[in-house]
């Protein structure tokens, strides 16, 4: 009498197995394959030339080491100029925007009236592509036709007006004024959506015991935002090291090098002034330093 064995499933053949162990890799490589080729060898390439002088274009590649990064940091002082300046705009960013931001937030998430219109106009400039931003503010600082310089001589404060981009002492703050208007409705919106996170037991319960607005807002509303501060701070500092749109529409770095930053004098070596190898060292700087800055970012978006 014959026996029929019946085939556990925990003893199916080995290839089938393996074909089931490497499925989910197979849906994955059309995008690791795509981020391989058009990201990680970039980088690398990237990351090889700024040990090289090289023109970009010529087949004279010389290894120099750290010789690029050596100029950096002691020999060029426009490079020390833009990181002064990116150093700066961080700054003035993370007081600035995200206060504005702030602000905005804690008034819009009452129940007024509009507050939807209201949300929209304001975060409008954020969805605004830089570049057409740059170019609109800098028709508005024209010296000649400028509506900035029409409205001074209009009220009576004509000997305030100037060509705003063209003078050293007010180009970079006239451009980072442009940065501010485009950039408060982002961190708004964060805010939004962190303070109705926010219990709202906790505020009646505080009312109840006879607490005003300021003591509400630094006893529940601030330490509710604590993750939400980590996020846009990041993001505001990560954003300010890789500034290039504005600067480069609207002052091209000038007048002079008074408004380099880090991405535009990366730019002008690497396109410009064909030393794609200090270029790259340039771009590695940027890298580094927003890196180190994301870092507190990924903590938290990874622990969420």
């Amino acid at each position: 009498m014959s026996t029929i064995t019946k085939t556990s499933p925990n003893h199916r053949p080995t290839h089938r197995r393996r074909r089931l162990h490497l499925t989910p890799y197979l849906f994955l490589a059309p995008a690791l394959i795509w981020y391989l080729v058009f990201l990680v060898y970039p980088m690398y390439q990237s990351l090889t030339i700024s040990f090289m002088s090289w023109d970009g274009l010529s087949a004279n590649i010389r290894f120099i080491g750290l010789d690029n990064y050596r100029r950096i940091f002691f020999e060029d002082d426009t490079a020390r100029l833009a990181l002064w300046n990116n150093i700066l705009w961080t700054l003035g960013t993370l007081l600035i925007p995200t206060t504005i931001g702030l602000m905005l937030a804690v008034a819009l998430d009452r129940k007024l009236r509009g507050r939807t219109a209201l949300r929209a106009i304001f975060y409008g400039p954020a969805v605004l592509p830089l570049v057409a931003v740059g170019m609109i503010w800098a028709w508005m600082y024209n010296p000649q036709f400028g509506f900035i310089n029409y409205v001074l001589k209009a009220i009576g404060l004509g000997f305030l007006a100037r060509g705003w981009l063209s003078v050293y002492e007010t180009a970079l703050p006239a451009t980072f004024l442009t940065a501010v208007w485009g950039g408060v409705g982002f961190p708004m919106v964060l805010y939004l959506a962190a303070l109705q996170a926010i219990p709202q037991e906790q505020y009646e319960a505080a009312k109840m015991d006879g607490a005003n607005g300021r003591q509400l807002f630094w006893k529940i509303t601030l330490p509710w935002l604590r993750e939400a501060n980590v996020i846009v701070f990041s993001l505001a500092v990560i954003n300010s090291f890789k500034t290039f749109d504005l600067i480069y529409t609207m002052t091209y770095g000038g007048p002079g090098r008074a408004t380099q930053v880090l991405g535009t004098w990366m730019y002008f070596h690497a396109f410009q002034y064909y030393n794609a190898g200090y270029g790259a060292a340039i771009a590695w700087v940027i890298a580094i330093i927003t890196l180190v800055m994301a870092i507190p970012y990924i903590q938290r978006m990874s622990r969420d």
